[in-house]
């Protein structure tokens, strides 16, 4: 469903997905890769890269601002290993309470 007139969430999967795989095969072996992009892009590329259906993806929860998910590559694809993981740092308090 197009949400405001936007692209649909397979749409943005099909363009972010290939962006991904594309860095990830040039990544030199225990490389990493850091994909910083919107919280509905990173589901949207999550869900994909895992093979769900675009059905389920919702089941995965947006990201919290800051915060990441970390999928590995494995004998049998992509592995989600953490989801919207993090936390905001402690507030820091100034010397003029």
């Amino acid at each position: 469903m197009r949400r405001g007139g936007g692209e649909l969430e397979t749409e943005v999967a099909d363009r972010a997905a290939p962006v991904v795989l594309e860095s990830a095969d040039k990544l030199p072996d225990d490389g990493t890769l850091v994909v910083v992009s919107h919280g509905g892009t990173i589901r949207t590329t999550i869900g994909r890269l895992l093979g769900l259906e675009p059905r389920t993806w919702e089941a995965l929860g947006g990201l919290s601002n800051c915060c990441w998910s970390v999928l590995g590559e494995g004998a049998r694809g992509w592995r989600l290993l953490e989801h919207n993981a993090g936390s905001l740092p402690e507030p820091v308090l100034g010397d003029d309470d």
